[in-house]
């Protein structure tokens, strides 16, 4: 017997990178930016090795707010990945999305949650939501790993067919907790 519909495929919760990446495929994302996080090293890694994307790092998160507009401008379609940290960074750019009117799709990794070592993270984390809000940005959360294909998808349906700006933002839980302690 099959698998029902609505049960999660085995190993979901390693499988949400591949999600994500999928869908930005299905959504015809050419152009992936991002700011080094471990967080995100999968995704990174799948966008890298896809011939069919053009993928910058960058030196601070708001420089992929510029190559999101200048992506769309050119025809195509972008997406920012960064980690909760960067968004503070982010602010002053996002004024551009509103007063431009192009999409913006950004998948956050969020830090200073559930299981949080390092207690700098904390007050960005938990101002996220609210400064993206306050940005201009709408803000989509995942919770759960079988959820991040269709979380992501109507991200970049109302993105890209609402020309402004969505963040999902990925719990903590999903990515694990970080620790700097040495490994045996």
């Amino acid at each position: 017997m099959g698998r029902m519909a609505h049960e999660p495929p085995p190993d979901v919760s390693a499988e949400w990178p591949g999600a994500i990446h999928r869908a930005l495929k299905s959504h015809r994302v050419s152009q992936v930016s991002y700011v080094p996080d471990a967080g995100h090293k999968r995704l990174i890694e799948l966008c890298h090795a896809d011939k069919e994307m053009i993928v910058a790092p960058l030196t601070t998160e708001e420089e992929g707010i510029g190559l999101a507009a200048g992506a769309w401008l050119g025809g195509e379609r972008a997406a920012l990945l960064m980690q909760s940290s960067g968004v503070g960074n982010c602010l002053n750019a996002l004024t551009l999305v509103s007063n431009c009117v192009f999409p913006l799709l950004m998948i956050v990794t969020m830090r200073g949650e559930r299981g949080e070592f390092n207690f700098w993270q904390i007050p960005m984390g938990e101002g996220t939501p609210d400064a993206l809000r306050l940005g201009g940005v709408h803000t989509v959360r995942l919770e759960r790993a079988e959820d991040t294909f269709a979380t992501v998808t109507a991200a970049a349906r109302l993105a890209f067919e609402g020309h402004g700006a969505v963040a999902v933002l990925i719990a903590q839980r999903m990515i694990g907790a970080k620790s700097f302690e040495e490994k045996p």
